[in-house]
């Protein structure tokens, strides 16, 4: 195959044997894929994880962070001396590792697999997930990767929520990989043409630190959250609220006091999912992709009730619940006669939720860590539904689970690590996996979904 390949590059020239620094630049064949979107190559025995990479390629790689006492070095891509015969050109220039070395800049993160075909990508990210519960849960088990939605072929505009930092003379931009350097963007093809269509690359933006976009893909109002910078001045502030167009919420945060300060229209975006409607303020989580709401609730409800775990009258949990994602249609499953147990750490979330399910009155909603309130409030369930965030349970949730004496808990979780570190836990009090399910509900990066369904052993 034609290799792809830059015009002649200037820089630091191969290392052999001397001590390496970030930017030199070396030849190498990637090897498999690991966690975390790299390549693994070694050079003269170290290990180099490489990014922008295909299995069984030889590339030139440039340095990012390197060292002569490091276990192991990271590179990127700079050109391609022999392509695998799943590289395709990548849809988006600023995450373009060739294009943008060649430019002298780093790619933006957040489409680090956007060069490989996405019937590969998948294939690669079962190789992870398969991995991961090789190594973490002692599992050989195979898994392929589901394809979600309509328009799954190009595997672009699904997201309905993107993040932007803000470069030094105010223009949309987001971070490059493990960087604080900020590149300008002029598009953003993951996501849907909605947030397109806001421009918000057009604005002077100076005095802001970063922005937060939802546009709900039920087509109701989008909501701009702006994070200002210390000493931004509010005169500042309502200058740039004037510039954005007139039919979209916009709100001030503090992101880490997790407050939100209305500017314009309200703060929260109301979405929906299987059926449901659901309001959500501020930076309140909620799935990404356009399908995974109604993906993921398909997937956990259809475990649930075939294996006769969500039945009326039943009680059941929703931990890390959200806004009640998956509360209202397990209030729904159980009836008046049963009890759903609601809990969520995020405080507006919690509130968010509590919104959501006012009209049922089976569903109690709890604020707090997930291993506080099981702590406090000893009870037994008939079956759980677990979505943590990117860390997982860990030992003590997973231990406090089993203690409740569920017939089945529903894992959802959006870390093949985390995840099969949990399974681990699990198959070591005692208990199995009866089912999994994969899901690419982020084309073109690293990431995927899970749902497990676990139950006792015996």
């Amino acid at each position: 195959m034609t290799p792809h390949s830059n015009p002649p590059r200037t820089g630091h020239s191969d290392t052999h044997g001397a001590q390496a620094a970030d930017g030199d630049e070396l030849v190498v064949s990637v090897g498999p894929i690991a966690h975390g979107g790299h390549f693994v190559a070694r050079h003269e025995g170290r290990v180099i994880f490489v990014r922008h990479a295909i299995p069984g390629e030889k590339v030139r790689v440039r340095l990012t962070d390197s060292g002569d006492s490091s276990r192991f070095w990271r590179a990127d891509v700079v050109e391609v001396l022999d392509a695998s015969p799943d590289r395709v050109p990548h849809f988006w220039k600023a995450a373009d590792s060739l294009a943008s070395w060649n430019r002298g800049a780093p790619p933006v993160g957040g489409a680090e697999l956007g060069h490989i075909s996405l019937e590969r990508q998948r294939g690669l990210k079962a190789e992870v997930l398969a991995e991961q519960l090789k190594r973490l849960a002692g599992l050989d088990l195979a898994t392929g990767v589901e394809a979600v939605g309509g328009n799954h072929d190009d595997g672009l505009g699904w997201r309905t929520r993107a993040s932007f930092a803000v470069t030094s003379n105010g223009r949309l931009g987001m971070h490059a990989h493990r960087s604080d350097m900020v590149l300008p963007v002029k598009e953003m093809p993951l996501a849907l043409q909605g947030i397109n269509d806001l421009r918000l690359w057009d604005i002077d933006l100076s005095g802001i630190a970063r922005v937060e976009v939802a546009v709900p893909a039920n087509g109701s109002r989008p909501l701009i959250l702006l994070a200002p910078e210390e000493g931004t001045s509010p005169k500042r502030l309502h200058s740039i609220v004037s510039q954005l167009p007139g039919d979209v919420s916009v709100a001030g945060f503090d992101p880490i006091k997790g407050e939100v300060q209305q500017l314009r229209g309200r703060t929260w975006v109301q979405e929906s999912a299987a059926g449901y409607d659901y309001r959500v303020t501020g930076e309140g989580f909620w799935q990404i992709h356009k399908d995974a709401p109604d993906t993921l609730v398909g997937a956990v409800t259809d475990y649930l009730s075939r294996g006769g775990y969500l039945e009326p009258g039943a009680a059941v949990a929703d931990l890390y619940a959200g806004a009640g994602l998956f509360t209202a249609p397990l209030a729904d499953a159980v009836g008046i006669t049963g009890s759903v147990l609601s809990v969520e750490g995020s405080p507006g979330t919690s509130r968010d939720a509590r919104k959501n399910l006012h009209g049922a009155p089976q569903v109690e909603i709890v604020q707090g860590r997930v291993e506080r309130v099981l702590h406090q409030r000893s009870r037994s369930f008939d079956s759980l539904v677990l979505d943590p965030p990117r860390a997982g349970a860990g030992k003590t949730v997973v231990k406090q689970l089993m203690a409740t004496g569920p017939r089945a808990i529903a894992y959802v979780s959006c870390d093949p690590a985390s995840f099969a570190r949990d399974l681990g836990y699990f198959h070591q009090g005692g208990w199995r996996l009866e089912s999994l399910r994969a899901f690419d509900l982020y084309p073109n990066t690293h990431h995927l979904e899970t749902v497990g369904l676990i139950v006792p052993a015996a």
